[in-house]
């Protein structure tokens, strides 16, 4: 006998932690570097269409406030576009457009190609306590190999 499964429920042996920011590797795909960059944009605005019911007029009218000079369509049309040689985005207008789709996976991209990671800054304490607490092991594991009768310690 098949169980109904009601498909608005969550199972939660398919949950994962997701600590770092970021889209997965395969959204950006592989490439050059201003391919991978739009690929990027377009997926930052089709998810602002998706999930905040944001077109892309109302994105280059955010951006423009933000920025405080004018973005149009078209700019973001050729930004998101891989065949547009020599229209690459600004870095001030790559953070209006986080600002305006709210797309926080975009502020991984650069880290990540250094193999670094973005946090959100409430799991920063989580991480420095931790750091913290092996040191502490390996300080009191040095003292040890100095005081094999453990008298080092208090």
């Amino acid at each position: 006998m098949s169980r109904y499964r009601d498909p608005l429920t969550e199972d939660l042996f398919d949950w994962e932690p997701k600590v770092s920011i970021g889209y997965q590797p395969e959204v950006m795909g592989r490439g050059a570097m201003d391919n991978k960059i739009a690929r990027l944009i377009g997926r930052a605005m089709r998810d602002a269409r998706h999930t905040r019911g944001l077109d892309r007029d109302q994105l280059a009218v955010r951006m423009s406030q933000y920025l405080g000079r004018t973005v149009s369509v078209d700019m973001l049309n050729k930004w998101s576009s891989e065949a547009a040689e020599g229209h690459r985005i600004p870095l001030d207008a790559f953070v209006a457009l986080i600002e305006a789709t709210q797309a926080m996976e975009l502020t991984g991209f650069v880290p990540g190609e250094f193999g670094l990671t973005v946090i959100e800054d409430k799991y920063a304490r989580l991480i420095e306590a931790q750091l913290l607490r092996q040191h502490i092991e390996e300080m009191n594991a040095r003292l040890d190999r100095l005081d094999p009768r453990g008298l080092s310690r208090r």
